[in-house]
């Protein structure tokens, strides 16, 4: 898929070298097509490494995309340039005034803080608000998806007795649901958190569907088909080598981390684990993207 993304930013050539198709400006503007509007609202202290995994899953369709990165408004990532930041993100309050077709808001490494503990919750919440009448559909990702499932739904997230690490299978409960069109029966996915939500709550929980779960790990993914919102509670769009950079980053530090689960090949940490995952992260943001984006949002975005 044609994806128009900020010149200059440093996926662009990423991308290219695996033979992605990434649009540059002119030949966007040319086409006379009208490019789906994506947000993604990057709370992933790994900004760079997070901006490619989202456009290489949002390159996969025939759809033109043009992204805009956003940032919580004051809130300076720690772990990234305020160069790379102010060269390709827009603060929330530059962009408020727009309607977008879809939004994804990323997993953030604040998981083991209460919500309203979180130095930007309150801006946050604003940004939930404002989705509800802005945006088409949204995906929420790990911790956004329990800070989403908590601001929309009062579902609370609860602490692990030992962190979800690894690749866990899943299991589709509703294969006819078009956000799963085409998984597997059973399917592959990266989990690395130190929280959960209790699936009784999900249940009871107005209009909201647990589409797929493990039997390890509980709910995977999760929607509210009435206000075409997904919840997915791991992390499909890492990459082969993601936990492994977890890993080591963590037994460097002397933390007390367990090899990931069902990734090293004979659980052996010099060997390459596989990307066992890559065809369900694809499916998956294609799906959204054709049947909840493109095929559900006007074309005059102001009416939205």
């Amino acid at each position: 898929m044609p994806i128009k993304i900020p010149d200059g930013l440093p996926a662009a050539e990423i991308l290219r070298n695996e033979n992605i198709f990434v649009m540059n400006k002119l030949r966007a503007e040319t086409q006379d097509i009208r490019p789906l509007q994506i947000a993604v609202l990057n709370l992933m202290p790994t900004k760079e490494v997070t901006e490619t995994q989202l456009v290489r899953l949002l390159s996969n369709t025939s759809l033109q995309v043009e992204l805009t990165l956003v940032r919580v408004d004051r809130h300076v990532s720690k772990n990234y340039s305020e160069e790379h930041m102010g060269l390709f993100y827009a603060d929330f309050d530059d962009i408020c005034h727009r309607k977008f077709d879809g939004l994804i808001v990323t997993g953030a490494p604040v998981e083991n803080l209460d919500f309203k503990d979180v130095n930007y919750w309150e801006a946050l919440c604003r940004i939930f608000k404002w989705a509800e009448k802005n945006v088409c559909s949204t995906i929420f990702i790990c911790w956004a998806a329990q800070a989403a499932l908590y601001y929309y739904y009062g579902i609370n997230k609860y602490p692990l007795e030992k962190k979800a690490f690894g690749i866990f299978e899943h299991t589709v409960h509703s294969p006819k649901h078009p956000i799963v069109r085409g998984f597997d029966e059973t399917f592959l996915a990266p989990h690395s958190r130190h929280t959960a939500i209790n699936e009784h709550e999900l249940e009871a929980a107005f209009n909201l569907n647990v589409l797929a779960s493990s039997d390890k790990v509980g709910a995977y993914l999760i929607t509210d088909d009435a206000k075409s919102r997904f919840f997915i509670t791991g992390h499909c769009e890492y990459d082969y080598n993601t936990l492994s950079l977890e890993y080591f980053r963590d037994k460097n530090k002397g933390l007390d981390i367990d090899i990931p689960y069902n990734y090293f090949p004979d659980d052996n940490p010099e060997k390459r684990p596989p990307n066992k995952w890559r065809s369900h992260a694809n499916l998956l943001f294609s799906n959204w993207l054709n049947f909840f984006v493109y095929q559900r949002t006007p074309f005059d975005l102001d009416t939205l």
